[in-house]
């Protein structure tokens, strides 16, 4: 016996909805795990990063990419500030680092360091100092930066809180690495 022309129509329609619903719903799944353990978008708030990264400007961090691979240093990273905050900055210094601002330059282990991120900053600044002077030991009693911490700054250094301020950030702390503003549109780029 065959079946009318509608019923067949209304399986159909039934299986096509049923098959969507199944596509919609795996999607979410991956969306939750991609959005919960690989890749998260943060608004960054306040001028701590200027020019680097603007006020309002849209991120994304990769939060595993330090499951393979060492956080290295000038990585911009998100990190817990604390239990309300999280903060975006400049990794500066290393475990085991012995680091230093004289005369506007960076030192890391007796060896000054170029930092060319920060060169338009200084440019516009002028003959002004851009980076006080410190040593860690006068910032944080400490010789070295210790074992699994690090010591980040922001690349407004005038307008930033940092390790300077807040002291060393934990490496269990980080969230993950900055790896491209996203929106404004026209500010789309990465970071390297």
């Amino acid at each position: 016996m065959k079946e009318p022309d509608g019923f067949n129509k209304k399986l159909k329609q039934r299986s096509i909805g049923w098959f969507l619903m199944k596509i919609a719903a795996v999607t979410a799944v991956v969306a939750l795990i991609v959005r919960e353990f690989v890749f998260a978008n943060y608004i960054v708030y306040g001028q701590s990063m200027m020019p680097t990264i603007k006020d309002g400007e849209r991120i994304i961090v990769n939060k595993i990419d330090y499951e393979w691979r060492e956080p290295e240093r000038f990585d911009l990273i998100i990190f817990h500030a604390d239990e309300e905050s999280d903060y975006i900055k400049r990794i500066i210094g290393l475990p085991g680092d012995d680091i230093y601002y004289e005369n506007d330059a960076l030192y890391v282990n007796g060896e000054e360091v170029e930092e060319d991120f920060l060169e338009e900053t200084r440019n516009e600044n002028g003959p002004e100092i851009f980076t006080d002077d410190f040593t860690l030991q006068d910032l944080t009693d400490e010789l070295v930066v210790p074992e699994d911490h690090f010591f980040v700054m922001g690349d407004n250094r005038k307008n930033s809180i940092d390790s300077r301020q807040i002291g060393f950030v934990p490496e269990e702390e980080i969230v993950g690495k900055a790896n491209m503003a996203f929106w404004p549109p026209q500010s789309i780029r990465f970071f390297y």
